[in-house]
């Protein structure tokens, strides 16, 4: 009978400008599980010749929650789209708290529209742990901060998600369990003691109050960082660059001592991850035949403060340059990659298609190296006519000198 009920549970699903609407309900007609949220995916694979190309895409509007399952103790939501795709949610009930257990992303291979010129046709699932703990059951969880989590060159980025997985009486609880990420720190106010009296000064002499400086961050270290589609092959993409993250207001340098190193290289799409104690930052690159550019920046982690953080765009055109050279920019640079993300660059190389040899090819510089470039050579051509000119007037009067000698004798 419970497998019955499974079974006739339906959903109504809508697209809204904030994400996917889904209403699950139960064989009584009764609402049992509830979401509203977006989920971002950026799947690598495997294409001819070795190679592997990185895709980026949405869940989609059209989904449907077939396997979709509500009781007392346990639920599942699960989305259905494209050709053989789902993702779906696990939550459990702990006394008076629910938690999400894991989330399984299951995608096709053989869907060309999306994994165009995969050589594997297979359906491939990957499981993840989401970070959904210590929710009221008679609560809904919302979270607008971005959670991305990776396993399996699988990234998927969870956001704006408000979620009840257990609706009571058929009504949506209007009381919000929201995640850590969502809620602000507020600084502890200084405590004085009472009882030590306030020294006295002259108004007088009074010194005006000092301010300590903020401490500047030192010039982040360079990290050399390379892919090879295999181990007896040279390296596919090359990248060369010190890091500083900027989130709010909390900077901090990337270090590339210890750093693990993975991606892939493609014909369309490069990608280059770099994990380290602290955080994770994904770099993608498009090609469009003529020439390439950093597409998307996923990063996540935590600052040096302990807050998570997790940012990402996909949408970006920078470090652009033509395919079969790199891009080189030793000046600090600064982008502003989301609103609440902010990256700084220092002594930049990069070139994730078309390497030989293991060896950048001729650099295309960024327009800040191409400025400081051309000051100098100004300044030296202004001292060389100057030169010039101060020879010339030599030469004149002295002839003139020599003319006038001539004339007296």
């Amino acid at each position: 009978m419970l497998q019955l009920f499974f079974c006739l549970g339906f959903v109504i699903a809508v697209q809204l400008s904030q994400g996917t609407e889904v209403t699950v309900k139960d064989n009584n007609n009764n609402t049992c599980l509830y979401a509203n949220l977006m989920v971002n995916f950026s799947v690598s694979y495997e294409v001819a010749s070795n190679k592997s190309a990185t895709v980026n895409f949405e869940l989609p509007s059209e989904v449907t929650t077939n396997g979709s399952t509500c009781d007392n103790t346990s639920s599942t939501l699960k989305l259905n789209f494209g050709e053989g795709c789902s993702w779906s949610l696990n939550f459990t009930v702990n006394g008076k708290m629910y938690q999400a257990d894991t989330i399984t992303f299951t995608y096709n291979l053989s869907d060309a529209n999306v994994f165009p010129n995969s050589v594997v046709n297979d359906t491939t699932t990957v499981t993840v742990k989401p970070q959904i703990t210590d929710v009221g059951v008679d609560t809904c969880y919302s979270c607008n901060s971005k959670e991305t989590l990776e396993a399996d060159g699988v990234n998927q980025t969870l956001w704006k998600v408000l979620i009840q997985a257990f609706v009571r009486n058929n009504s949506i609880s209007e009381n919000i369990t929201y995640c850590a990420a969502d809620i602000p720190t507020t600084p502890v106010a200084p405590t004085t003691n009472p009882t030590t009296p306030s020294p006295v000064t002259n108004s007088s002499t009074a010194l005006p109050p000092t301010t300590t400086p903020t401490p500047t961050l030192p010039t982040p270290t360079a990290g050399k960082y390379s892919i090879k589609s295999d181990e007896n092959s040279t390296a596919c993409l090359m990248a060369n660059f010190g890091l500083r993250i900027k989130v709010k207001t909390d900077e901090m340098n990337f270090e590339p001592n210890g750093t693990t190193v993975s991606g892939s290289c493609g014909v369309n799409t490069s990608q280059l991850v770099l994990t380290s104690s602290s955080m994770t930052i994904a770099l993608t690159f498009a090609n469009d035949t003529k020439k390439f550019h950093l597409h998307a920046l996923n990063i996540t982690g935590k600052t040096s403060s302990g807050v998570e953080f997790s940012e990402v765009n996909t949408n970006l055109s920078l470090w652009e340059a033509t395919v079969g050279s790199s891009y080189m920019c030793n000046k600090e640079q600064n982008y502003t990659i989301t609103s609440q993300l902010t990256l700084y660059t220092f002594d930049l190389q990069v070139q994730p298609f078309g390497v030989t040899k293991s060896s950048f090819s001729t650099a295309e510089d960024c327009q800040s190296d191409a400025e400081s470039f051309i000051v100098p050579v100004a300044v030296g051509v202004s001292l060389l006519v100057l030169i010039l000119i101060v020879l010339l007037a030599y030469f004149i009067g002295r002839k003139r000198n020599m003319g006038s000698t001539y004339e007296s004798l």
